[in-house]
């Protein structure tokens, strides 16, 4: 519940932080007629839909079990940060990319930039408000990964609505970064082209944030379960009880960020009676859920040494 609670600070911050910086960039933008600044404009306002979206998400996934949907809401969070990718790639990505295109090709021969005197100072306030937003995430990130590499903890994360936000933001900095430059470098060397380079620039940007991560949310989709060592570490600890002579089978599924199911087959040693039985299931499930909180559902079914050495081999 900690890392929803972190998820949600994060988003929350950066929605009011894109928000003011969406309407601040598109007044520049209006004011220099800068591509980069639209693209910029673009970028915010698509992540403070994209915020909203994300914050749908964690709602709907608390929603409790009911007759139509019986393991419960938990996967709305991965529908709706799929969503976020998609709408990165095509509307942030694409219309920023197509806005440096088209700035290109009707920009004429030997133009020179206006006066960036607005957009630099639009970039100043944006980096202050976007830098705040971003240091919220980044703190509610390091605090979720307690000590784990980032990119180790983004494959194994089963809660996409934190990193999601962690990449806007980062990918909102180098934004700004790409549309100062843009900027500046047109200055220098007075070559209005530029600036839909960085546009351009921008848009494969975020492209390539929304690649990343739809292929995260893209498993958490169809059903990504434990990994292969905490597989190996469930099998350790089920073979381990006195009652069990072999695991057979172990399926798991994240059902959503914080609610796993474990469904195994279980071979008990010769002469277990059925209260034997009963009473080893309740150690093994007391245990997963000791090693693995988010383990809501676990069910165990009894094999026999033939139907677990046929599985075998």
């Amino acid at each position: 519940m900690a890392t929803q609670t972190g998820s949600k600070i994060a988003v929350v911050a950066a929605v009011i932080a894109n928000l003011i910086i969406a309407v601040i960039k598109f007044v520049a933008a209006a004011i220099t007629g800068s591509s980069a600044m639209i693209s910029e404009g673009i970028h915010s306002l698509v992540d403070t839909g994209n915020g909203g979206l994300v914050m749908l998400g964690l709602k709907a996934a608390r929603k409790p079990a009911d007759d139509g949907h019986p393991f419960g809401h938990g996967k709305s969070l991965y529908f709706w940060t799929h969503i976020v990718a998609i709408s990165i790639f095509a509307i942030g990505g694409g219309m920023s990319l197509y806005e440096g295109i088209a700035h290109i090709r009707h920009v004429a021969p030997g133009a020179v930039p206006g006066d960036p005197t607005a957009a630099y100072i639009v970039l100043a306030l944006s980096v202050l408000v976007e830098g705040g937003s971003f240091r919220v995430a980044v703190e509610q990130f390091r605090k979720a990964r307690r000590g784990q590499g980032a990119w180790r903890f983004i494959r194994r994360s089963k809660d996409p609505s934190l990193y999601t936000i962690v990449f806007e933001d980062s990918a909102a900095m180098l934004g700004l970064l790409f549309a100062f430059l843009g900027i500046f470098l047109g200055q220098v060397f007075r070559n209005a082209f530029l600036d839909g380079v960085a546009s351009i620039a921008i848009g494969l940007l975020l492209m390539t944030v929304a690649g990343v991560l739809v292929s995260r949310t893209h498993g958490l989709l169809l059903g990504e379960g434990m990994n292969a060592d905490e597989l190996a570490d469930v099998r350790r600890r089920v073979e381990s009880d006195p009652a069990v002579a072999r695991a057979g089978d172990i399926l798991t599924m994240y059902l959503g960020p914080h609610d796993l199911l474990v469904n195994m087959g279980v071979c008990f040693a010769p002469g277990t009676t059925a209260e034997g039985m009963h009473a080893a299931i309740r150690r093994i499930e007391a245990d997963l859920r000791s090693a693995y909180p988010e383990t809501n559902r676990v069910y165990i079914e009894a094999e026999s040494l033939a139907s677990t050495d046929r599985t075998r081999a």
